[in-house]
């Protein structure tokens, strides 16, 4: 047997609910902050860019020629 189910605006539904029984269904939750590790990954970007952009340079002066010799 299933148990009946109540309404939004019965006694028993959680002050949450109560509070925005006109608004939108669902779970609000509050937008995460970026932290420290965001800015970290920002500097280890950039650090792989002007490795690739340096690697670039140090290749063009070998006409971008590739021999093992």
């Amino acid at each position: 047997m299933s148990r009946p189910r109540s309404s939004t605006r019965s006694s028993g539904a959680s002050p949450a609910v109560r509070a925005r029984a006109g608004g939108r269904p669902g779970i609000f939750v509050a937008k995460p902050q970026s932290d420290v590790y965001v800015a970290l990954l920002g500097v280890s970007l950039g650090a792989m860019i002007l490795a690739i952009l340096l690697l670039v340079m140090l290749w063009s002066r070998y006409d971008f020629k590739i021999s093992p010799v």
